[in-house]
């Protein structure tokens, strides 16, 4: 089941800023914030400073919308026009297979599905439209 789906604002490096300047222009409430520093350590990959401050996820609440907003990792190509995507959660892994599946579909994955720290399966797909989604599992109810 699709629990939930929201815009996305992405960055180049400038997310906190942006943060700032929503709860002064929209009296944004920011629900949670997280930076690429705040990410389980890799000693095979280091995060430069630069990287750590950076905007790994943060989720602002506009009124009664949610937003979610984060920077590129350094060195990440960022394209002007591409910086809102959308995010849509799903509530089992069999669930967001197919729905990537059918989004893929004439598309061209970004991220294949895989586990991450914050989800049991995440993945990034532009569509045929050239909209590109998020999209996010809540509960590993089986192998990914």
């Amino acid at each position: 089941m699709i629990l939930g789906m929201h815009p996305y604002l992405v960055l180049n490096g400038n997310g906190q800023e942006a943060i700032q300047f929503y709860q002064n222009a929209l009296d944004a409430k920011v629900l949670s914030l997280k930076t690429f520093g705040d990410m389980p350590e890799r000693p095979d990959a280091p995060l430069s400073s630069e990287a750590k401050d950076r905007v790994l996820n943060a989720h602002l609440k506009v009124g009664s919308t949610d937003i979610m907003l984060s920077d590129t990792f350094p060195g990440t190509p960022y394209q002007l026009g591409s910086q809102v995507t959308l995010a849509i959660t799903i509530s089992h892994t069999e669930k967001a297979k197919e729905v990537f599946g059918k989004l893929q579909e004439g598309g061209q994955v970004n991220m294949p599905l895989q586990k991450t720290f914050w989800s049991p399966l995440y993945g990034q797909v532009t569509d045929k439209f050239g909209i590109t989604w998020q999209v996010s599992t809540q509960s590993a109810d089986s192998e990914s």
